[in-house]
């Protein structure tokens, strides 16, 4: 990095910044970011990623206690970094179609209509972003800021706080990426940049397309049209690859063709789950692992360690036939823990997962999931529908409090060293089962429960944890009848680093790395053309 852009570490200068904006959704601002992040790290560049706003059921905890998006912790793994509640000030974490729960700098604030927020609320908190971006400039050499959606949702630019908004307030440069995957990427590069203010286009210094497929010589006479047409150059060109999607953001939901009601969740199945190849079993046999698609459902990465196991097959499933086959039949989080339960119901999946019981098949809830299991639920918070029964599998009851428990817990289990974290609402008392599930290493009970073959936790992401997930798998593997056997050299850890490498691989091969860096250093370009018509 140049001198004028370094300083930050030391409390000096401000460091560089850049924002990645996207033609779309999906377009792949995360993972351009995490690559960017990860490139820069291996230059020795002290790097932090960024984003103001975040949309998400998909969260993390920080050491400090602060809930933030998962995608911005992975980011921050790219970078080398702890995560931080600076790196995502301000997190939704949607109840419905039209409200969501409101996460400042880490804790919950209350809950907002889409409406309420972008009429005022939003625009209150672009001093509060700024603030934090301008904290992680201070005390790093770059910050890699994610932008939201589109940055051409006129509509919604004068409370914007995420895309260029907090691109005009930082006057950091901005790289629009592209998913030519999906078609109409020059239309899309063209329209994004011709429905920006005067002022704003300004900032977009380039573009980078994402998910080429095919001979790249090929689209160059596409690129030096649009370099004419819009004064900016292409900084490149991804090619497309499977399984490099790091922790999505969005809720996911099972297909709307299948569902009765589209208004919990756009579809999201493309993460490294989803598209990876189930490598051949240690053992005899596979395990299959069926994950209920619940609405609402939030930290579904939580199985993302089950996936990386050689020999286990992960689905997503909405209806209680494909249950049949299942060897462990997984209840994931959810922001709709009675919600969830009674969509269970209405499909018949909790009488299915009752039978599986019943015959001692395996079973695992977490969060929300191990909630519905319980006895009963009695929530004046999240749903407000008072005293509901569970699914009466655990001896739990579960009363939601006002106050949400955000943890780091570790412990032990099945023998196993185990860490997790905690994002809920729902305080369980458990009044019996079989043995403790997640303990102190003592014997004293941390977490959890288990009631022959149904398991409960609140804890996100043990599973990560390797030996605890293979002692686990061993035990499903014996209730199910299974002649599967876990790997013993899986490491999760090792084979989330490796995918984050091949992140900054694509930055680092297929990027133009010195422009860049000029950008991160130097700032947005002058004279930057602008495109008619601009925004209305």
């Amino acid at each position: 990095m140049s001198d004028g852009a370094v300083g930050g570490g030391s409390g000096g200068a401000l460091g560089g910044g850049l924002l990645v904006a996207g033609t779309t959704s999906d377009a792949g601002k995360s993972v351009v970011t995490a690559g960017i992040c990860r490139w820069l790290v291996r230059q020795g560049v002290k790097v932090a990623p960024f984003k103001a706003q975040n949309m998400s059921l998909n969260s993390f905890v920080t050491r400090e206690g602060a809930e933030i998006g998962r995608a911005q912790a992975m980011q921050a793994a790219a970078a080398r970094v702890e995560p931080s509640a600076l790196m995502n000030p301000v997190l939704l974490k949607p109840g419905s179609d039209r409200s969501s729960q409101v996460v400042l700098l880490g804790k919950p604030v209350g809950e907002l209509s889409a409406r309420g927020y972008h009429a005022g609320r939003q625009e209150q908190l672009l001093g509060t972003v700024t603030d934090c971006l301008q904290e992680l400039r201070r005390t790093h050499d770059a910050v890699i800021c994610e932008g939201a959606g589109s940055p051409a949702e006129i509509n919604l630019r004068r409370t914007d706080i995420v895309n260029m908004g907090i691109a005009r307030a930082a006057r950091i440069p901005v790289v629009v990426v592209g998913d030519i995957d999906r078609g109409g990427v020059f239309a899309s590069f063209f329209g994004t940049t011709a429905l920006l203010s005067k002022e704003d286009q300004a900032l977009v210094a380039g573009y980078l397309v994402n998910k080429f497929r095919g001979d790249v010589t090929l689209l160059e006479p596409g690129l030096e049209m649009l370099r004419g047409l819009t004064g900016r150059q292409t900084l490149g060109v991804l090619p497309f690859s499977h399984g490099l999607g790091i922790d999505e953001e969005d809720g996911m939901g099972v297909p709307p063709a299948r569902t009765k009601s589209r208004a919990w969740g756009r579809v999201s199945l493309r993460g490294a789950v989803r598209e990876s190849t189930v490598e051949p079993p240690h053992g005899a046999e596979v395990l299959r692992v069926a994950v209920c698609a619940v609405p609402l459902m939030s930290n579904f990465t939580d199985v993302d360690a089950l996936a990386a196991e050689p020999g286990v097959v992960v689905r997503f499933v909405d209806r209680a036939e494909e249950l049949t086959d299942a060897d462990l039949v997984v209840l994931p989080g959810t922001r709709g823990t009675v919600r969830a339960l009674a969509w269970l119901r209405e499909r018949g999946l909790a009488d299915a997962i009752a039978r599986r019981a019943a015959e001692g098949r395996p079973v695992l809830g977490i969060c929300g999931g191990y909630q519905m299991l319980g006895e009963r639920i009695e929530d004046d918070v999240e749903s407000k529908a008072g005293v509901v029964d569970g699914l009466g599998l655990l001896p739990v009851r579960v009363r939601f409090a006002v106050e949400k428990t955000l943890a780091r817990p570790a412990g032990e289990a099945l023998g196993e060293p185990v860490e997790g974290y905690e994002i809920h609402h729902g305080v369980a008392e458990v009044t019996g089962g079989d043995e403790v599930f997640m303990s102190d290493g003592s014997g004293q009970g941390l977490d959890g429960c288990r009631a022959g073959s149904v398991w409960g936790t609140h804890w996100h992401g043990s599973l990560e944890s390797d030996g605890f997930r293979r002692a686990f798998l061993r035990r499903v593997a014996a209730d199910a009848g299974r002649a599967f056997v876990p790997a013993p050299d899986t490491r999760f850890g090792v084979l989330r680093e490796e995918q984050l490498d091949r992140l900054g691989d694509l930055i680092e091969e297929h990027a133009d790395t010195d422009a860049l860096l000029r950008l991160i250093e130097e700032g947005v370009p002058t004279a930057l053309p602008f495109i008619p018509p601009g925004a209305p």
